[in-house]
């Protein structure tokens, strides 16, 4: 089991892990491949017993207990296969159930980070690998041991007999490599343009309003046709490069078993061995190729195994391991930003360079400056989503990066830019998809947001499918629903970015209302929006510009230096 050795011979990962684990099941499963093959001698045995016995002396009786003595011999061998089949697609649930968690974890964290190889193909990887690992191309493997067995029992036969079995094994151990050279490269180029077709089919569907709309469909389609032809064009040449090579593997282990059938007449017309070896001979062969003849037909889901564990390694290589954590208490709300700067990976340059600011618990920090100055940056800094390459965000003195998500979560409200919901029912994206929360705080929330009777009036209520991405609703109801997300359960630290961006007048009252109801129960609010009239209840400003502080103190001090007298009256009123 060579290859399950360079599996588990990898960096330490939750997938090296479970790769150990499987080494008590794959061994029970190499037990049973032994007694397996080792009732598989009896149809040799049974053969040379009918050859050299039973039509000679044309024993019925013998013949019949042969026969059932052997179609015994060989259901149990059935039954022994159906168990090791079992025993491996048993460790292959137990493998998805120790990975594919991670995997999602590491695949939701590089998409966080913008790594351009995070793709829903890490699952799909994972699926290849747990299939093929535990299926029928890997048991060959089991089966590869026992090539010698059977090749020493010719050996026994006849020294001729072994000695062209051995050079048949050989050749076709030597046109398996030469295949497994020949392929990879093509198999690679056809592997890496799939990904590419995907991935750039993916994002135009993402934004197939934007490609309907301005006609871009074609232009998209030649482009995508191109990641397309490539994928098409070398999986084509690594099928017929396959399909020349298995023909040529089966030819010549056609020939093995005629040069087999033909050494064995030559021997039984000279005397040297029984009759009824010949057959013997033709299936201790047979048997003997078997596995390798196997293993070439199944090159090509064997290459996708390996380099879909691959991937799976170079995305778990990147994700953040989230180290045990004592759970903290609810913050009070204290902000400090400490020297914080930011820039994603491979950029020229930093989004945000020496941040330094903090509000205390309770006050609201209105965040304001012109596009691609860095707020949302700096929202997702503030909720922890992205890490500070210097500096740190802490909240009552805490790190936000570092702290427990889950536990994290349960005391902070978040509203991005652009308002996505799931799939499911406004109910359950209001709770955030938790079990333990109540309809009483839903409800709660839903009324803290302003949204609670725009929500009676669909359809079904609370219980109203909003579909994928929550495309059943208009941009402002779904902006207004992701706000009653955010304030449920009276989170003591809120983010809320552009969070009247698609709102009508009716919903700007009702966002008014709810940072209202925010300041009063307490919690710290960070406001970024570039319409001013949302900041009358700001305690404090934060100016950015090119990804620096420009202002920072009291609100009606910023503003006043932003702004002429009558428009700072203007949103003193709330105009």
């Amino acid at each position: 089991m060579k290859i399950f050795s360079f599996l588990t011979n990898q960096p330490d990962n939750v997938l090296t892990r479970a790769l150990s684990e499987g080494r008590h099941p794959f061994a029970v499963a190499a037990g049973f491949s032994f007694f397996s093959n080792v009732l598989y001698l009896a149809l040799p045995l049974y053969t040379y017993q009918i050859y050299g016995s039973v039509l000679i002396s044309q024993n019925i009786p013998t013949l019949i207990v042969l026969t059932a003595v052997t179609l015994f011999v060989f259901a149990v061998s059935s039954v022994i296969d159906d168990y090791r089949a079992r025993i491996l697609i048993n460790y292959g649930v137990m493998l998805d159930q120790r990975v594919s968690g991670q995997v999602f974890s590491a695949l939701f964290d590089a998409s966080v980070r913008g790594d351009p190889s995070a793709r829903t193909q890490a699952l799909r990887d994972l699926d290849q690998f747990r299939q093929t690992l535990t299926g029928i191309a890997a048991a060959a493997f089991f089966d590869v041991p026992w090539i010698p067995v059977f090749i020493g029992a010719l050996y026994l036969i006849d020294p001729s007999v072994g000695l062209v079995t051995t050079v048949g094994a050989l050749v076709l151990l030597g046109l398996a490599l030469l295949q497994e050279r020949t392929i990879r490269p093509i198999m690679k180029d056809a592997s890496d343009g799939q990904l590419r077709s995907y991935a750039f089919t993916d994002a135009a569907l993402r934004n197939g309003e934007v490609v309907r709309a301005m006609g871009m469909l074609p232009t998209l389609g030649a482009s995508w046709a191109g990641h397309r032809s490539v994928a098409i064009e070398r999986g084509a040449a690594a099928s017929e490069t396959s399909n020349t090579f298995t023909d040529i593997i089966k030819a010549v282990r056609m020939g093995i078993q005629v040069l087999i059938i033909a050494v064995g007449a030559y021997l039984i017309l000279k005397g040297k061995i029984h009759q009824g070896m010949l057959f013997a001979n033709m299936i201790l062969a047979s048997r003997a190729l078997q596995p390798i003849e196997k293993i070439v037909g199944s090159w090509d889901p064997l290459n996708n195994m390996v380099r879909a564990h691959g991937r799976l390694m170079a995305l778990l290589s990147k994700a953040e391991v989230a180290a045990p954590a004592t759970a903290l208490p609810r913050p009070a709300g204290k902000l400090q930003v400490e020297a914080v700067n930011y820039a994603p990976q491979g950029a020229p340059k930093l989004l945000l360079g020496n941040i330094n600011f903090g509000i205390e618990a309770g006050e609201t920090l209105g965040v304001i400056g012109p596009s691609g100055a860095g707020k949302s940056t700096l929202a997702r800094l503030l909720v922890g989503i992205w890490r500070p390459i210097n500096g740190v965000v802490r909240l009552d003195g805490a790190d936000v990066f570092t702290w427990d998500r889950a536990d994290f979560g349960r005391h902070v409200g978040y509203l991005p830019q652009d308002t996505e919901l799931f799939a499911g029912t406004i109910r359950d994206n209001i709770a955030r998809f938790r079990a333990d929360v109540s309809d009483d705080e839903v409800v709660t929330a839903a009324r803290l947001a302003g949204v609670h009777d725009l929500i009676l009036r669909l359809p079904r209520g609370y219980e109203t499918d909003v579909g994928d991405g929550g495309h059943t609703l208009s941009a402002g109801q779904r902006q207004r629903v992701g706000l009653a997300r955010t304030m449920l359960g009276n989170p003591a630290f809120i983010v809320l970015d552009e969070p009247n961006a698609s709102l009508d007048a009716e919903g700007e009252d009702a966002l008014m209302r709810a940072l209202d109801a925010m300041k009063a129960n307490g919690a710290t609010v960070v406001i970024i929006s570039h319409k001013p009239s949302i900041f009358r209840a700001a305690d404090k400003m934060l100016v950015l510009r090119d990804g620096r502080v420009e202002l920072f103190g009291p609100r009606e001090q910023v503003m006043a230096r932003l702004m002429k007298p009558t428009e700072v009256r203007a949103v003193e009123a709330g105009r």
